[in-house]
């Protein structure tokens, strides 16, 4: 056959002529033929269109072949009737077994032949060029090859035996880039093709047609140049871009936090009132609105004063409320002028609440100043909240007739009082030296709140139907198919900033660290709910990104621009699933982020809410937490190191290093040790304030330091080599002083606590850590810097219980590196470290 054509019309006709007849294929025996004894790739099993004719070997010729050019035919048989001289009984079985066996001819072939493409021809004589007799010329010769069931890589049958030419490629000018280049360059081009057309007139629809491709040309050339400015890190404008980019370096770009407020909400009643959360919210202060706002279904008053544009809070827990814990006030044991004292755990509350759990917050405020008894003087900044670890309530106080019922709380280690909070007072004289009181009280009813205003059921579109096709990449042959492109579906959300919070705490977490979020943590809070043409839909979930997600995960990104505007990104069906044509998505997110809901305190005057019971809400302290979006610039620079953060620990630096990410840690040091059979890393930690190890903590830390230890290395943590120092020193006061005055002084300053002004003393536990020496001269200058010193002698400077002069000589105690100095001079704990203070002079 000569013609390559892509029907079969021929091959029908001669099947259905009576007389006409021709080769259908032809099959090569390779693997076959070894059961059968036969030599591979020699034998050729040529089937017919209809039954095969009566020929011979000279009937048969084979030509083509590159290093094998000569293949001949040694014999040709029947397959329905095979010549016994010529074949074997397994060749004579194999070959009456095949389907249709009266329409094949069995050849042998002297060889096996090469890689290249074979012909076999039917010929009327040898040498001769027409075919036998009833033979269809077209159907008298087919191509094939002896190595078809070779082991090839690819599909080698041949899908393009009729190529399309090859279009000459047209000369353009590639510094053509805007309308101007481009209405040249088409006129230029036009002067070659159409050399008669010399019209120029604007009017001319040539010249409108002319400058409307340039035009186009012109949008095009910019989109290019908008697509190459997005490529890169230093050039990319869109934040997007460079979110993607940044990722590319495992860089997170984050997109700020929603601040975070204690709200008191103020009931009335006996009952317990229960608030839900999805039915409150908290709005800052609107002019002539009442401090209780009706539910959003029952009075449209919430949607017109959310044009006035408040702050929204939610809460972010459902509640129990109690009229009782509206306000509380401490019992102060029938003393006066009393305080509970800076890093205070525990008080006494005056009155019996027992509703009052652990995990409950209270907030502890100042409301009277205590030097002139008005609270217009109260200080605004003494004001914290505590979660309570232990409540005992149902106690009395004996001495008091009746005895007075009281509720003893303790809270949080890490909610220590940061001030100290008086609790009565007396006032100055010139208000009357008078006992006032209570300054302060404690506030229940605390629930926590967070910016943003939850939006549902909000239709942001319907996936299109496709109107871009790409042709399909099939043969000549092949029917004519287009494959189309996915439509673009990207939607927009109407309203913005979408909020990015965490999820609600833990009721254990202490309440001073919950007001700030870890920005790596938040999430944008958005879902969307799909409805396909058919019926049915599922629920679609925010990522952070899609690479974690499978080809069916309903998962989709949110991209927050520049301006605040959050897009959404589906998957593609490799990473994340693509949504149907058709489908139609509903959202339910909230608005409200940033640094614009850090309000400050009492700025919440309004409750939205049907519950009769609540009278009144305020946020005593002021919400915190709210975070910007990182810019692009800040992106730029941070993402290009993130990669070179070690996120392994391979020397013990490295695991010094890392130990100190963990926030309860001041200073780390590490040590390898040979254990036997392997290394064992102790890491020896000091904590802030001296802190013990305990088993809590070793717990902590070691699963905090779990995921970069190297495999094979066991790992341990250690507490600190603590140095008692023994320190003694001659001071003269100057004179007019009283001594023991200026020693307290001394003593004082040469402390482990905290000074009255809030400096740490010279020896507190978070000015010493490891390998630092103790210079002498440092100690002497502190003290000589007390007023009433006149001058300062060092009598004994060493380590406790060691008698050796070199320290007292030299100025300097060495410490080692796993050692830390200590002098508490407490006689309760004389074996951490002993302070002698000889005075003299003064009076």
């Amino acid at each position: 056959m000569i013609y390559h054509c892509c029907d079969e019309r021929r091959r029908r006709r001669v099947r259905e002529h009576p007389v006409l007849n021709g080769i259908d294929y032809i099959e090569v025996l390779d693997a076959d033929a070894v059961p059968l004894g036969s030599p591979r790739q020699r034998t050729l099993l040529v089937r017919f269109v209809k039954a095969a004719p009566a020929l011979t070997v000279e009937s048969f010729e084979i030509t083509g072949g590159e290093r094998i050019a000569d293949v001949r035919i040694e014999w040709a048989t029947r397959a329905n009737a095979p010549n016994p001289l010529v074949t074997t009984p397994l060749e004579q079985s194999f070959l009456v077994a095949l389907p249709d066996p009266e329409e094949v001819i069995a050849l042998r072939t002297s060889s096996s032949g090469d890689y290249s493409t074979y012909t076999l021809h039917l010929v009327a004589a040898a040498g001769a060029i027409v075919p036998p007799a009833n033979i269809d010329p077209l159907l008298a010769r087919v191509d094939f090859s002896f190595k078809v069931e070779c082991p090839s890589d690819y599909d080698c049958a041949p899908n393009d035996l009729c190529p399309e030419p090859a279009e000459e490629t047209p000369q353009i000018s590639y510094l053509a880039k805007d309308y101007t280049s481009f209405r040249r360059l088409m006129l230029d081009r036009m002067a070659q093709t159409l050399p008669q057309w010399s019209e120029r007139n604007a009017a001319d629809l040539g010249i409108a047609l002319v400058e409307v491709l340039a035009y186009v040309g012109d949008r095009l050339s910019y989109a290019q140049d908008a697509v190459a400015t997005e490529a890169y890190l230093g050039t990319a404008r869109r934040r997007t871009s460079v979110r993607r980019h940044a990722r590319l370096v495992d860089y997170a770009m984050h997109d700020g936090a929603n601040a975070r407020a204690w709200v008191q909400v103020r009931v009335g009643g006996a009952d317990p009132v229960p608030l839900a959360r999805a039915e409150t919210k908290f709005l800052t202060k609107v002019a002539g609105a009442e401090p209780i706002v009706p539910p959003p279904a029952a009075d449209p008053l919430f949607e017109r004063l959310l044009l006035q544009r408040p702050l929204v809070f939610e809460p972010c827990e459902d509640k129990q409320l109690f009229a009782l814990h509206n306000e509380m006030f401490f019992h102060e044991w029938g003393e006066g002028e009393c305080c509970l004292p800076k890093g205070a755990t525990r008080a006494t509350l005056n009155g019996d609440f027992p509703d009052l759990a652990v995990g409950d917050v209270l907030v502890f405020e100042e409301i009277l100043g205590p030097h002139t008894g008005r609270t217009a003087d109260a200080d605004l900044h003494k004001r914290c909240a505590v979660r309570l670890v232990q409540v005992a309530a149902g106690l009395e106080d004996p001495l008091t007739n009746p005895p007075t019922p009281i509720t003893e709380i303790r809270w949080a280690e890490e909610d220590a009082l940061p001030f100290a909070l008086c609790l009565s007072a007396r006032t100055g004289r010139e208000f009357g030296e008078r006992i006032v009181g209570p300054v302060s009280r404690a506030l229940g009813n605390i629930v926590l709140a967070d910016h943003g205003l939850t939006r549902t059921g909000v239709a942001i579109g319907t996936v299109p139907e496709p109107h871009l096709f790409l042709a399909a990449n099939s043969g000549r042959c092949m029917p004519a198919e287009r494959e189309a492109v996915p439509p673009r579906f990207a939607p927009m959300l109407a309203e913005g900033p979408l909020t990015q919070a965490d999820d609600p705490p833990a009721p254990e977490i202490p309440a001073s660290a919950v007001l700030v979020q870890a920005l790596s943590a938040v999430r944008p809070q958005i879902a969307l709910d799909s409805t396909l043409p058919g019926g049915g839909g599922e629920r679609w979930i925010a990522r952070r990104e899609l690479l974690n997600s499978d080809a069916a995960a309903a998962h989709f990104v949110v991209e927050v621009e520049a301006d605040g505007r959050a897009r959404l990104r589906y998957g593609d069906d490799r990473h994340g699933k693509r949504p149907a044509s058709g489908t139609a998505f509903e959202a339910g997110y909230r608005v409200g982020n940033g640094p614009v809901g850090n309000i400050g305190a009492d700025s919440l005057a309004h409750v939205v809410t049907g519950l009769g019971e609540i009278v009144g809400v305020r946020n005593p302290m002021p919400a915190r937490g709210g975070r910007e979006p990182e810019s692009v610039a800040q992106a730029r620079v941070a993402a290009p190191q993130a990669f070179r953060v070690q996120e392994r620990a391979v020397t013990p630096e490295d695991y010094a290093a890392i130990a100190l990410r963990h926030p309860g840690v001041q200073r780390a040091a590490a040590t390898f040790r040979w254990n036997g059979h392997g290394h064992t890393v102790f890491v020896t930690v000091d904590r802030f304030g001296a802190r013990p190890i305990t088993e809590e903590f070793e717990v902590e830390l070691l699963a905090f330091l779990e995921p970069f230890r190297m495999a094979g290395y066991d790992l341990e943590i250690d507490a600190p080599h603590y140095v008692s120092l023994e320190i003694e020193l001659l001071v003269c006061a100057k004179p007019g002083y009283f001594r023991s005055e200026v020693k307290g002084a001394v003593l004082q300053v040469l402390d482990d606590g905290v000074l009255p002004d809030g400096e740490l003393g010279v020896f507190h536990p978070d000015r010493l850590t490891f390998d630092q020496d103790v210079y002498l001269s440092a100690i002497v200058a502190q003290v000589q810097a007390i007023d009433g010193v006149e001058s300062v002698t060092p009598v004994v400077f060493r380590r406790q219980g060691q008698p050796d002069p070199a320290p007292l000589e030299s100025g300097v105690l060495p410490i080692g590196r796993l050692e830390i100095p200590r002098l508490a001079n407490d006689p309760n704990f004389p074996e951490r470290g002993k302070l002698t203070v000889t005075m003299g002079g003064g009076k």
